[in-house]
């Protein structure tokens, strides 16, 4: 039973130390409003410059935070240390986006919202395949030709021409 009332005794003296504190403050500013215009501007100004003073440098951490951790993980991602299943991640943002719409609105996305978002999705994902394939097919027409500038005589041309005529006279000739 001492315990539980020595405990509250703490709580207690912890409560009136706060108001202490509350006091102190209520002393210094008082009722603003019967304080002369100049000392409502010089506190109203003070507190907003240390309002904002205090969000800024919060603000700035926060951000450094978010951002830098943003960028090692995308700089893990690139180095091959972590993989990152971007559908994995997709759908469960969609799922947390579903709760909110729902908490929200009080109704959740209807089908439509869902096929189109699926659809959406699998788009990407062919756009993805065709940009890579393209890469490939232009890399393999770039050595057939020889560059992005225009055709390069090479070996190969060289070899399809003879053939071609050696076909040509061959054919002429019989």
């Amino acid at each position: 039973m001492s315990d539980g009332k020595t405990k509250k005794d703490a709580t207690n003296k912890e409560i009136i130390s706060m108001s202490d504190a509350a006091g102190y403050l209520d002393r210094f500013v008082g009722d603003v409003s019967k304080k002369s215009a100049t000392k409502q501007i010089l506190i109203g100004a003070g507190s907003g410059w240390a309002t904002g003073f205090i969000t800024m440098k919060v603000g700035k951490m926060a951000a450094i935070a978010v951002g830098g951790g943003i960028i090692l993980l995308q700089v893990a991602n690139q180095q091959g240390i972590i993989s990152i299943d971007w559908n994995k991640l997709q759908k469960k943002v969609d799922k947390v986006s579903d709760k909110v719409e729902e908490a929200v609105t009080g109704q959740g996305p209807s089908w439509a919202d869902k096929a189109e978002r699926f659809v959406d999705r699998k788009l990407n994902q062919a756009e993805d395949v065709l940009n890579k394939r393209s890469k490939k097919a232009k890399k393999w027409y770039t050595n057939l030709i020889g560059d992005d500038t225009g055709c390069k005589v090479n070996d190969l041309h060289i070899f399809l021409c003879a053939f071609a005529a050696g076909v040509a006279l061959g054919v002429g000739t019989a």
